[in-house]
This record gives structure tokens, C-alpha cells and sequence, in this order.
């Protein structure tokens, strides 16, 4: 009977599991995550008022909660204080690492290190009540703030820099978060991109929510699109939707009151500009088509305030201390998903999900990346299950002094949530700390 370990409780480590045990009657999967909450980016960095997308959970609750599926959190893999990568090898007769992509991309210009600048990443696992992150002061006297990047995340930090309470009120965010963004000052956003708008990968859904935000204006300057030379009948059916938005809201009279989000295209960041201590404007270069489907620098400048400023210019893999990693992609070296090693498939060691193909495509793009890598390891598997290697490994890690998170555990703070959420006239809210988690799945401890 084969024995796996999946590092990661996302939807590439879920899918992952799922096809395991629909391929193989008898493969036992153990689910591991860092966190002791499963489902990775679903839980926390899907917007909180996406309740749709969310309900995603319901699926991957059904993998972890097969009779031949077992979830332990809490487990750190690789790094201070966790298992080593070799020692995990050591007790599954294959490991699929599903970890993701943990950090965001740089700009690379002057004055990023101010303080007021931060990745849309951390702002988004702020809100999202993730462990590891806490209250920065991103909205600390803030009035301006400026998004850079065109897709999805962009366009959802600022629908949450613009929500109100009414409409943040029924969802999972946790209460310091929640009361911190409806008491803040910002009366205007504005989402700033490099290139045109035919080249935004935002989705079309996500852009019309924005217009719809009550007692917000939203703005495009027409000039933007006017001089984006794609021609409509030539574009994606997305791209073509999205054109059509930003041409009805720059064909709009502007409005002189009440809260902005200004959306800007051809405009490339090039220094942070400070007030004080901290950041008080970005500066950017004008650019244009360049006639190949990019842009060109004009050398014309221009300066938007911002007490805030949010990159979402992308998501970038970190290495796992015991695996090897090509730095220019962010990814492990894989073959169809087996992990190469100088140059070589290393027997029972795989990769899945953003950490096999970087940070692309949508939440089932997975399901297929996840397929392939289950397929080379079943048909690794009779050379596998030769290994002898422990009835459970549970024991194993107890005595490394590390103490899983069991199935049981994340129901308890499932518990702990909705009632916390009764406590506060709420639905559901999210607990944010590594304290009250663990003590929750934890309390004989």
C-alpha cells in the first residue's frame, strides 16, 4: 500500500490528493500544511466578498474528509523548527510539494523600501486574517493610495480600500481588519498600469464590480484609451468586454464629490517619492505603444500622491530549504512533474500546483497540473512501495516535537469562528492569530 505525503492543503494539494485516491484503491494521503487551516489561497486570498469563489472550500472539504485522506496541520516542511525535506522523504514512499507561491514580485525602482509602500500580498493576508501577517499601519493617514498592476488582485485591494461597512459587515474578514478599513480616510484609489488597456488580465466580472461600489465614482481618461491601438474585433472575448467598460466609464462626465478610483493606463513606475519618513507620491514615466504588443518610455513624467502604495505586479515562488529551485522562474526543475535533481528524476520527490508551473492560470488550471504529476508518480509506484517506510508517521514527528493539527483541530476553530461571529452580530469571522488558533485546535495542550 502506497504512502504519500502532499505539502500543501491549497487547491493544487487538494486536487492532487483527489486524483491519488480516485487512481489507486488503496493509497493512504496525508494532506500537510504550515497552517493549522487548510485550503491555502482560498481561504486566505480570495477577496472576502467573493463568496462564490470561497464556496470552493466545500469541494476541497470533501477531499479531506475521505476515509483515505488525512489532514495534519501545523507541520512546517523545510526551515528552522520544520521537517527536514530528507527526513520527510523518509517516511512516505513519495512527497508532491504543493506550496505555492509565498511572496510577490519587486518593482525594482528608488524609494520602494519606504515605509507605506507594500506588496497587495501582504495587504490581501492582512485582511484575509492569515497568521502571519498583521495591523501594519497600511492605512494610517492615508487619503491617496495608488494600485500598481492590472489584474485581479490589483483590481480587488482597491474594491476593498472602497468597500463600506454595510457591505464588509457580512463577511469572514476579521473584526480589527474590518473595523480598521471602514474608519479609514482614503477617498481615492487609483490602479495604474505599464501598458494598455487591451492588455489588463484582469476579468471582466471584476472590473464591472467596481463601478457598481455605492457612493464611488469611477473614472478613465479617455486619452488612455484612445491611444491603446488594438482594434476590438481583434481581441479576446475578455479582453474585448473589458475595452468596452473602461470606453463607457471614459465616455462619462466626470463627478465632482464623493469617493474616486481612477483607473490609468501607459503610465510605468519609476521611484517612490518620500514625505518625511514615509512614501508620499510615485512618480511614473509615460510610455506608448511600441508597435510589438509592448511599450516604450517617452520620457515624459508625471506625479500621483499616495500615502499608500500596493504593488500587485505578480506572485514569485521562494525555495524550500532541501529542494532544488531555478531562481529566474521561482519553481522547482521537474519533469511532468517529477523533481530533477542534477539532472535527473529523483525517485519519489514531486512537484504540483504553482510550484511545478509559476503563478499562472486560474483555481482549476490545477486540477490538470495536479493530474499529470499524480500520473508519474502511479506509474513510479511499484519502484516506489518497495521502500519500507512507517505504518504512520505520526509518531515519527511527535518525537521531532511537532504536534499536527488533526481534522478534528480545524473543526474546532471552524466552531470557535461561527460563534465569534454570533459574539459580534456577524456571520463567520475569522480568527487572525497563531495563539488563538492553536489554542482553539490545541486545547488539551
Amino acid at each position: 500500500m502506497l504512502r504519500v505525503a502532499v505539502v500543501g492543503s491549497g487547491p493544487s494539494g487538494c486536487y492532487t490528493a483527489q486524483h491519488l485516491v480516485q487512481q489507486d484503491p488503496e493509497v493512504r494521503v496525508d494532506v500537510l500544511d504550515r497552517l493549522p487551516c487548510p485550503y491555502g489561497l482560498v481561504r486566505y486570498g480570495v477577496a472576502p466578498d467573493h463568496e462564490k469563489i470561497k464556496s470552493l472550500q466545500s469541494g476541497l472539504r470533501t477531499v479531506l474528509e475521505h476515509e483515505r485522506v488525512r489532514f495534519l496541520g501545523g507541520v512546517r516542511v523545510g526551515g528552522p523548527g520544520g521537517v527536514p525535506v530528507k527526513v520527510l522523504r523518509g517516511l512516505y514512499h513519495a512527497v508532491v510539494y504543493c506550496v505555492g507561491a509565498a511572496t510577490d514580485r519587486r518593482l525594482g525602482i528608488p524609494g520602494e523600501e519606504l515605509p507605506g509602500c507594500w506588496s497587495a500580498t501582504e495587504f490581501v493576508a492582512w485582511y484575509s486574517a492569515h497568521p502571519d501577517a498583521a495591523d501594519a499601519g497600511y492605512l494610517r493617514g492615508v487619503r491617496s493610495a495608488v494600485v500598481i498592476g492590472a489584474g485581479n488582485v490589483a483590481v480587488d485591494v482597491t474594491r476593498m480600500l472602497m468597500r463600506g461597512a454595510a457591505e464588509l459587515r457580512p463577511t469572514d474578514m476579521p473584526q480589527a481588519a474590518l473595523d480598521t478599513l471602514t474608519a479609514s480616510g482614503v477617498e481615492e484609489v487609483r490602479m495604474v498600469a505599464r501598458r494598455g488597456p487591451a492588455q489588463a488580465r484582469f476579468t471582466t466580472k471584476e472590473l464591472r464590480e467596481l463601478g457598481t461600489l455605492p457612493g464611488v465614482r469611477v473614472t478613465v481618461d479617455p486619452g488612455d484609451v484612445a491611444l491603446d491601438p488594438a482594434a476590438p474585433e481583434t481581441l479576446p472575448a475578455v479582453q474585448r468586454r473589458n475595452l468596452e467598460v473602461l470606453r463607457g466609464w471614459a465616455g462619462e462626465p466626470p463627478a465632482e464629490s464623493g469617493r474616486h478610483i481612477g483607473l490609468r493606463f501607459f503610465l510605468r513606475p519609476v521611484e517612490l517619492l518620500a514625505d518625511g519618513d514615509r512614501v508620499g507620491a510615485v512618480r511614473f514615466e509615460r510610455t506608448a505603444p511600441d508597435g510589438h504588443g509592448g511599450v516604450t518610455g517617452t520620457g515624459r513624467y508625471e506625479e500621483l500622491p499616495a500615502q499608500l502604495v500596493l504593488r500587485s505586479v505578480g506572485y514569485r515562488g521562494v525555495p524550500l530549504e532541501g529542494l532544488p529551485f531555478d531562481e529566474p522562474s521561482g519553481t522547482v526543475p521537474h519533469a511532468a512533474g517529477r523533481v530533477v535533481r542534477d539532472g535527473a528524476a529523483s525517485p519519489g520527490e514531486y512537484v504540483a500546483g504553482w510550484f511545478k508551473r509559476g503563478p499562472s492560470g486560474v483555481i482549476g488550471t490545477n486540477r490538470p497540473c495536479a493530474k499529470e504529476t499524480v500520473a508519474a508518480l502511479l506509474a513510479d509506484a511499484p519502484e516506489l512501495a518497495r521502500a519500507d517506510v512507517p505504518a504512520d508517521p505520526v509518531p515519527a514527528l511527535l518525537a521531532a516535537g511537532i504536534e499536527p493539527v488533526a481534522w478534528d483541530g480545524w473543526l474546532a476553530i471552524e466552531r470557535a469562528e461561527s460563534e465569534l461571529g454570533a459574539r459580534l452580530g456577524r456571520r463567520v469571522v475569522k480568527l487572525a492569530d497563531w495563539d488563538t488558533l492553536l489554542a482553539v485546535a490545541r486545547p488539551a495542550s
